[in-house]
């Protein structure tokens, strides 16, 4: 492989921020290139202070680093004046860390977080100089991959990406990684391009869209079969049972230009079962997996003295509810695991389980702002979604943090909800009123932002049947947000643009048909979609229009039960009839309590694995094989996993 380093150089006097391209990050490996190596370029199809501090991304570079026939780099989507004069000069795409063109590695795989940045794949495609489509590919060709959330759904990309991987990478890279080694090994002139897809296809967790038919029923929907009798008819997600043997990343970069989320970041635990109706995340993640509090503490020590820095944030879809939360926060505070004062931050807060205790504890002497996420504006809405906070929580959250200094805090809500109604919607502005005179008992300055976004129905939810809002009234519900908060003092509203969300939800569900819209798209500039000022509505409309496709069909109509889905064939770990019977208890307005506390549910999740949940103890449970939350909290300072089994009943 050789550097390109001298042409990328040239051209960063003229382009926005240059530091973007340059690498030489703190912890940044260049490996020793090996040609039988796999080399894997880790792609994250947004700009590089974006991308950068994606954890599984990161992850997935020290494990195939660590690797003795593999390596990786890392690469970024160029912002347009890079990628102009790229393309004005014919320079590819590039690692950060090298400098290498990406047509020299065996394997470029992406990070997909978001349906809004689909175009962008394709552009990173284009621009690593190999075919668009996996059809047009021959042997000599890299492979194309991707994981992340948005594979659940992967058939908008299916025609551009040879293989997705479903659920957790940590085990799964490395399987792929040894299985294209050997196919690397093999006489040049005898590499099968598809009986390497083939071997791909059957490690568990990996699809490969090129070896399945899609037919059309007799109603017009899309449905997929093998195209051989080894090839598996349903693709289950890859589920790592212990975080606790993956201590990732061991090694996190640092870089040397400002990006987003730029501190230590330590993963608490993995997966959710809060059981929130409308959140993806929380469904395909289960089932819940803490690591000890021992091995966060080692984490956060070594990551700082490594790392230099001041903030760590403890990360999880609801990091409130690590068994000891209050312990790791404290842990961050203590000077001999730090060089000095240290700041943390939970960037995911579930108000019922935010103390005054925790409220004092983070972010050290820093008080600006907090975050939290009520998700609806009424207690019967939040029944529906199955958020089961009571106003009394949120409140009671609130003067936690305005009583120890906070003098800002954020509220996150979702409009467009199943069965929402007005009233539902004005009580937004009505909670956001009440928090922010709570905040004035203890500062005249205290304030509340109001960040709402409208709901888009994701695969593998309960709500994967609904039909979301359409612009119209999405924008309507924002104006009567507007009009009932502006003459509230100390609040203030911002909202998603609703004509994104329209796209979204419309990639979030759609099938292989929206390969050729994303193609049109792109090739009519439509880079940059998630960016506000880049997203042009018309792009897409008028691509639907030419292709014959129907914003009503994707969008905004409702699903049958008996209507198969563009993703029946993967297997997220639920069952689609526990999905079914919580969109039905959604309109009754029935909740389900957390089933980590309380008898199972038997979603499905933990089939296969025997047992429930996995949860950080640091003592066995004082009943015996049933755990509680009591027994946790009273465990020793011993660490050792403790495995929640419980009795299985149906909902």
């Amino acid at each position: 492989m050789s550097s390109i380093w001298p042409e990328i150089e040239d051209l960063l006097l003229d382009v926005e921020k240059p530091a973007r391209y340059i690498g030489l990050e703190k912890g940044a490996i260049e490996p020793d290139h090996d040609p039988q190596n796999v080399a894997w370029l880790l792609t994250y199809p947004d700009v590089y202070e974006v991308g950068f501090p994606n954890q599984g991304l990161q992850i997935l570079y020290e494990i195939i680093n660590e690797s003795t026939i593999g390596e990786a780099e890392r690469a970024y989507a160029p912002w347009l004046d890079l990628e102009e004069a790229m393309r004005a000069r014919d320079i590819p795409l590039f690692s950060v860390d090298t400098h290498r063109p990406a047509n020299e590695f065996d394997v470029l795989a992406f990070n997909l977080s978001s349906e809004l940045v689909y175009t962008n794949v394709l552009n990173c495609i284009d621009l690593a100089g190999v075919p668009l489509r996996a059809d047009d590919r021959s042997a000599d060709d890299l492979l194309v991959g991707a994981g992340g959330h948005c594979t659940y759904n992967p058939e908008p990309l299916a025609a551009f990406v040879d293989f997705f991987v479903l659920g957790d990478g940590e085990e799964v890279v490395s399987e792929l990684t040894s299985t294209i080694h050997q196919w690397k090994s093999e006489d040049i002139h005898l590499r099968d391009r598809d009986k390497l897809l083939e071997k791909l296809s059957q490690i568990e967790g990996v699809y490969v869209p090129r070896l399945y038919n899609p037919t059309k029923d007799k109603n017009g929907f899309q449905r997929l079969e093998p195209r051989h009798d080894n090839i598996p008819k349903l693709i289950e997600k890859r589920t790592i049972s212990s975080l606790e043997e993956w201590p990732y990343p061991k090694n996190q970069l640092v870089p040397i230009s400002e990006v987003v989320h730029d501190r230590l970041n330590v993963e608490v635990f993995r997966g959710c079962t809060r059981g929130c109706r409308f959140c993806q995340a929380g469904m395909i993640t289960r089932p819940v997996r803490e690591r000890s509090l021992d091995q966060v503490r080692t984490m956060v020590s070594a990551g700082l003295q490594r790392t230099g820095y001041d903030q760590v944030a403890l990360t999880s879809l609801s990091t409130a509810d690590f068994s000891h939360i209050e312990k790791a926060v404290a842990a961050v505070g203590d000077d001999s695991l730090s060089c000095g004062q240290t700041s943390v931050s939970l960037p995911s807060l579930r108000v019922d389980a935010f103390t005054v205790g925790i409220a004092s504890t983070i972010q050290g002497g820093k008080r600006s702002g907090l975050t939290f996420a009520p998700e609806a504006g009424t207690w019967r809405m939040r029944q529906v979604i199955n958020k089961l906070i009571t106003e009394e929580d949120l409140y009671g959250a609130v003067e936690s943090a305005f009583s120890q200094g906070w003098r800002r805090v954020k509220l996150y809500f979702l409009i467009g909800l199943p069965t929402e109604t007005d009233e539902d919607t004005l009580g937004i502005a009505s909670l956001a009123k009440n928090c922010v005179d709570i905040g004035k008992k203890y500062n005249k300055q205290a304030s509340v932002t109001v960040s709402v976004g409208g709901f888009v129905p994701k695969p593998f939810t309960p709500f994967q049947w609904f039909g979301q809002n359409t612009i119209e009234e999405l924008q309507r519900k924002i104006n009567l947000l507007k009009d009932a908060t502006s003459r509230m003092r100390g609040v203030q509203l911002k909202w998603h643009d609703p004509k994104a969300t329209l796209i979204e939800g419309i990639l979030s569900r759609g099938d292989r048909e929206l390969s050729d819209l994303i193609e049109e798209v792109w090739r009519s500039g439509g880079t940059f979609q998630e960016w506000s000022e880049h997203f042009d509505l018309s792009r897409w409309l008028t691509s639907m229009d030419d292709l014959g496709l129907s914003v009503e069909s994707y969008a905004y109509r409702h699903r049958d039960k008996s209507e198969p889905l563009p993703w029946d064939h993967l297997d997220a770990g639920l069952y689609k009839d526990f999905l079914w019977q919580e969109w039905r208890d959604a309109l009754e307005e029935v909740g389900l309590e957390d089933c980590r506390w309380t008898p199972c549910y038997d979603c499905g999740a933990c089939t296969g694995y025997g047992l429930d949940h996995v949860v950080a103890s640091t003592s066995p449970p004082v009943g015996g094989s049933q755990g509680t939350w009591q027994d946790l909290e009273r465990g020793s300072e011993a660490p050792q996993l403790l495995t929640i089994r419980k009795k299985r009943e149906t909902v």
